[in-house]
């Protein structure tokens, strides 16, 4: 039984390796697109007779990638929780079957700084992302 809930928890933070690759994968690749829409139509939008919709797309864009940012760092934030309580169970269980001195318990840090990385990356990248677009359309 012991060894089905190892499999099973191991599993586990397979998945929820992959479900974080995605959320950063799909967050540095979005900012990057928005980046680019954002300042192309953000030179239209500050041009002296511009039209509105350039405007209104600005401002659409702007606002999903606060959203999609924000759902990014919820989403690692979360799979943060999960992989310590995940790697908690495994320390547990290696505890109780006495080969707990085979994993480092310093691994635990360098996950929790691994997903601060990737959050910090996020929220520069959507920072970028928002800033620049706003820059050209102020001093335009």
């Amino acid at each position: 039984m012991l060894e089905q809930l190892h499999d099973h928890i191991c599993d586990e933070l397979r998945v929820n390796t992959r479900t974080d690759t995605i959320f950063v994968v799909t967050a540095v690749i979005f900012n990057f697109v928005m980046l680019g829409i954002s300042s192309a139509v953000a030179s239209e939008a500050a041009e002296e007779f511009a039209e509105v919709t350039p405007l209104i797309i600005l401002i659409i864009t702007l606002i999903m990638s606060v959203l999609v940012n924000g759902v990014s760092v919820v989403g690692l934030l979360t799979g943060r929780t999960t992989r310590r309580k995940l790697t908690d169970g495994l320390i547990g269980m290696y505890d109780d079957a006495g080969v707990s001195k085979y994993y480092d318990e310093t691994l635990l840090i360098n996950y929790m700084r691994r997903y601060v990385i990737f959050i910090t990356i996020i929220g520069l990248l959507g920072l970028t992302s928002i800033l620049i677009p706003l820059v050209i359309v102020i001093t335009s």
